[in-house]
């Protein structure tokens, strides 16, 4: 069975793609905490240059098949920021839930209008031993809420708001999510992809 490493610390993403992936016959597995890796700087311009170099660098240090992603929340009214700053935006050392109160400080008495936002997903597949490379992208089309509600998810999820649904993210279940979210559609590519070229 052939292994692929997740390139993430996130857990949360690390069961999210393990499980999307559970029924394909490969053997998918977070990074090994234990190993001493160099920290990859995100210095890309776009989503999927940041990702690829992830994915790069992990494969060339393990010689194995290594997935990355890089994936932000990207708001109208904010020029699309946080964007690739997702993860890091108002400083590396808030948490989710002060990342997504800065955003709805900043969209404050703003109207509906002016509140569109998407989500968006790259994942990068490289393979050292093959020298291929995958790359694909979803994306999710929503809105920032007035206020953040659901349990469920991670990150922006409470406060990125689907008219269709009339729920947050963060109120979806998984498998719901991931039927549609940015990450869920990026993954079904990938998935389509692996089926493809790994027979």
């Amino acid at each position: 069975m052939e292994k692929i490493v997740i390139g993430s610390g996130n857990q949360h993403k690390i069961e999210e793609i393990k499980s999307f992936f559970s029924d394909l016959n490969f053997k998918f597995e977070g990074l090994n905490p234990d190993l001493d890796l160099a920290e990859v700087i995100e210095d890309g311009k776009t989503y999927k240059e940041n990702a690829l170099k992830k994915a790069r660098q992990r494969a060339s240090e393990l010689n194995q098949i290594v997935l990355a992603d890089d994936s932000g929340l990207s708001v109208d009214f904010l020029d699309g920021a946080p964007g690739i700053y997702s993860a890091r935006f108002g400083g590396a050392d808030l948490n989710d839930q002060q990342k997504y109160l800065k955003v709805l400080k900043l969209l404050e008495g703003q109207p509906v209008e002016a509140r569109k936002a998407a989500f968006i997903s790259v994942l990068a597949l490289v393979d050292p031993i093959n020298d291929l490379e995958i790359t694909v992208e979803g994306k999710c089309e929503g809105r920032i809420a007035n206020k953040p509600a659901g349990q469920n998810g991670f990150g922006y999820d409470p406060i990125f708001y689907l008219p269709e649904f009339d729920k947050t993210m963060a109120q979806l279940s998984q498998s719901k999510k991931n039927k549609i979210s940015h990450r869920g559609l990026a993954l079904i590519k990938m998935k389509n992809e692996l089926k493809k070229r790994y027979n």
